[in-house]
């Protein structure tokens, strides 16, 4: 078998052929979208697999918790998600011989430490923040693990959704081991790619409130606008209500009426001065998960994303996975009512942010939330905020918040633009945290931290020095 990556086939079988001798393991994930997937992917695989597994989530799989999972009686663990930026952690306790380690994960290696079981996209040159998720790594393991009669490229449409919410989209689509993946998915018929306005709540959000919180694209009269949105909306010759009188979905248009509008919004961003190349934008490729029900979150992949974001961030991965592995009824309501409270907190967040304004060092720009941001959005709030009046054009961002051990939660982002330039956040992250006894690591362009209390000048001091060594 050849797999949807070439490159990783081999040792993806070899992971998996360890997995398959395990009596039963543990399987360790990460809590975002990305790592909720991961778990639904992998714990699919192992079910199939008849191999017996327990699931557990970690915030942060630091010393502590590292140390956690040894303190089990597992003799296999599989990590997904994370892992690889813990490698000396991990290393310690497989010397030991608390437990083998098998490793699904995209992240930036810890340096001069490797292990067996270790499928990285890195270590075989490929791009871990831009051609492959950790959903995709568990992927490639997940087609590694199948038996003789079985086919598990179904779980295609769960790698693309942890794609899709890693943010590995945000050029022109879904590309390099991606694609092969999102190839499976169409096989499968699963996924379906096509070509549509790249705006966020296709599927569930009336056309009044689609267009006003387009705002990645910023279109002067309409984004932001509720009265305006209404304006342009009733101006058209498309009827964009329905028989009741309730405004349509984008998804409720026919084809035709889709295009009609989509060529209105162009021409009222082109009338309004927008740039040509940020009206490219406004459409592009897109990924409907053909299995779900239209009209849902679940349908399109970037709600699917934030809608799990909504799960683990709020302490209830159980949740996300259950919807992961197909619960379209207790779980996908209780998903439904965390992603209201998910919505308000991220605007709130974001309000405190052009409130409250950010600093400015000479190399990079922060703020510290404390205890008015949850510490497991922060890094999601201070990605929304690049780009706004709230920020500062072509410098990285850090976000602090407090978290629930009395530590400080670091996030960063940057942008491909200054990764291009030389920018590596995790690097940034990874040696000014333990510059002041802390830890981090992730993405050239996201990553993110935790630190002791009261170190938070000491790390931007050592963060500033490192991104004016790299951009310099």
């Amino acid at each position: 078998m050849d797999g949807p990556v070439p490159e990783l086939t081999d040792h993806a079988e070899a992971c998996a052929s360890r997995l398959h001798e395990a009596d039963r393991v543990l399987l360790a994930s990460h809590i975002d979208a990305d790592g909720l997937t991961s778990a639904g992917v992998a714990s699919t695989a192992l079910e199939r697999a008849g191999i017996q597994f327990e699931t557990v989530f970690c915030r942060q799989l630091d010393a502590d918790a590292v140390a956690e999972i040894a303190a089990t009686d597992y003799e296999t663990v599989l990590f997904t998600d994370f892992g690889s930026g813990q490698l000396d952690i991990i290393a310690d306790h497989e010397d030991a011989g608390d437990f083998t380690p098998v490793i699904a994960d995209h992240h930036k290696p810890a340096e001069e430490v490797e292990t067996e079981f270790h499928l990285n996209p890195l270590r075989f040159g490929l791009n871990g923040a831009t051609e492959l998720s950790g959903a995709g790594a568990s992927y490639v393991l997940a087609r590694a693990l199948e038996r003789e009669d079985q086919d598990n490229r179904d779980l295609a449409a769960l790698a693309v959704v942890g794609a899709v919410g890693d943010m590995q989209d945000t050029d022109g689509g879904l590309h390099g081991a991606n694609a092969g993946i999102v190839a499976e998915g169409v096989e499968a018929g699963v996924v379906e790619e096509g070509t549509d306005l790249l705006i966020y709540g296709r599927q569930t959000r009336a056309l009044p409130k689609l267009l006003q919180y387009a705002t990645d694209v910023r279109i002067p009269g309409i984004s932001n606008n509720e009265a305006g949105s209404i304006e342009f909306l009733t101006e058209l010759d498309i009827d964009c209500r329905d028989d009741e009188g309730e405004w349509k979905r984008w998804v409720d248009l026919t084809g035709d009426e889709r295009q009609g509008l989509a060529s209105a919004l162009m021409r009222r961003a082109i009338a309004s001065g927008v740039p040509a190349s940020r009206i490219d934008d406004l459409v592009g490729t897109t990924y409907v998960l053909t299995r779900e029900t239209e009209g849902t979150e679940l349908r399109d992949v970037s709600e699917f994303s934030t809608l799990l974001n909504a799960t683990a961030r709020y302490d209830r991965a159980d949740v996300g996975l259950a919807v992961c592995l197909g619960d379209r009824d207790r779980a996908l309501d209780r998903a439904r009512r965390l992603l209201k409270n998910h919505r308000m907190n991220l605007s709130n967040g974001l309000q405190w942010v052009k409130e409250h304004g950010v600093r400015v060092e000479e190399n990079l720009q922060w703020f510290d939330a404390g205890d008015e941001i949850r510490e497991t959005i922060v890094g999601i709030v201070a990605g929304m905020a690049v780009g706004t009046n709230a920020t500062k054009n072509g410098v990285p961002v850090l976000a602090f918040a407090e978290n629930e051990d009395g530590d400080v939660k670091v996030s960063s982002r940057g942008s491909y633009v200054m990764v291009r330039n030389g920018l590596d956040l995790s690097a940034v992250m990874r040696e000014a945290s333990r510059a002041v006894g802390g830890d981090g690591g992730g993405h050239d362009v996201a990553a993110g931290a935790t630190i002791p209390n009261g170190t938070v000048e000491e790390f931007i001091a050592e963060a500033d020095r490192i991104v004016g060594e790299q951009l310099g």
